[in-house]
């Protein structure tokens, strides 16, 4: 049986660092008074089409015990920041996430030559992204909008509305189909 839910790269390392699930709006409560500066984590693949935060969660693994003491596997209790230090690891680890994003958003803008930015989903409620992807593309000429973020937290609007285009189209799915996180709209 596949899961309901798979838990994002934000959720992850929520979970490394004791945070609660589920973990974008914790790191983001964290980080608000954190210096995004003071770790230096990965922004990667900057140069591609394709998305990997894999690097970024084992920079925050890796660097845990050299910030938080003893050495631990993840299953294990989460190591104990001090309030400073953990404020500071979320605003690193929040503003590499986010450069990532605004950069690959931009670039994809630019290439397909379109005038109007949108950003949908649960990490659309993040304020800081919402506030650097907003300047970014005034500073390119993109026009931004975003739903208010008590429209973007829940997946189960955008499926309805995915099943309703569907369904329009004449496509039906029975409820014993497997699952396909891949599945075309259309």
């Amino acid at each position: 049986m596949m899961p309901l839910a798979r838990r994002s790269i934000i959720d992850k390392v929520a979970k490394m660092l004791g945070l609660r699930y589920p973990g974008g709006p914790e790191i983001e409560k964290q980080a608000r008074d954190g210096d995004p500066n003071r770790f230096d984590l990965p922004r990667s693949m900057l140069d591609s089409e394709n998305f990997s935060f894999s690097g970024l969660k084992t920079a925050v693994r890796y660097l845990l015990p050299k910030i938080g003491g003893e050495e631990r596997r993840l299953t294990q209790t989460p190591y104990k920041l001090d309030e400073r230090v953990l404020g500071d690891l979320c605003a690193s680890f929040q503003q590499a996430v986010i450069d990532v994003l605004v950069i690959k958003t931009i670039a994809a803008a630019q290439k397909y030559k379109v005038d109007f930015v949108t950003v949908s989903g649960g990490v659309s409620c993040n304020q800081e992204l919402r506030r650097q992807l907003h300047e970014a593309c005034s500073r390119k000429g993109f026009q931004f909008k975003s739903a208010e973020p008590w429209l973007c937290t829940d997946n189960a609007a955008m499926i309805a509305f995915a099943a309703l285009l569907r369904l329009q189209t004449g496509c039906e799915s029975q409820v014993t189909e497997e699952i396909d996180p891949n599945l075309r709209v259309a």
